[in-house]
């Protein structure tokens, strides 16, 4: 898997992510996602999962609609994610993905941030030394 790590961006939050390949940086940058979301996401058990199907533009449009996507479900739905196993189409436009995770349960999981939204602001996605990097500002 891939690397993520955070950085500072005013009132909110960037998320600085390497893969391997497409789906390798998308996973992670899911998982960052909810590394920020819950302090301790490796509680995050996946006792259900959820398809997700996804089309977009461009793929830097396609990386913001997952992670808002995953903001969504887990806002609406009331439930965390630890497992993003995903494909990625030749042309980076297109996204099927069956994600798994469980109710949030305040006694075993340790919220962190609440993140609004995954924005366009400063977002840059480009291949790099034979894998992939992408940098997501999140509002939060």
């Amino acid at each position: 898997m891939g690397r993520a790590e955070t950085f500072d961006h005013t009132a909110d939050l960037g998320l600085r992510i390497k893969g391997d390949d497409l789906a390798d940086l998308f996973q992670t940058a899911a998982a960052a996602l909810f590394d920020v979301i819950v302090a301790n996401r490796e509680a995050v058990q996946v006792a259900e999962t959820e398809p997700v199907s996804l089309v977009a533009e461009s793929t830097e449009d396609l990386l913001v609609l997952w992670l808002n996507e995953l903001i969504f479900r887990s806002e609406t739905r009331h439930r965390l994610y630890g497992r993003f196993d995903l494909q990625i189409d030749d042309a980076g436009r297109r996204l099927e993905a069956t994600i798994g995770g469980e109710p949030i349960d305040r006694a075993r999981h340790l919220l962190d941030h609440e993140v609004k939204a995954a924005t366009r602001h400063g977002l840059s996605l480009r291949p790099e030394n034979g894998g992939w990097t992408a940098e997501v500002i999140l509002d939060i």
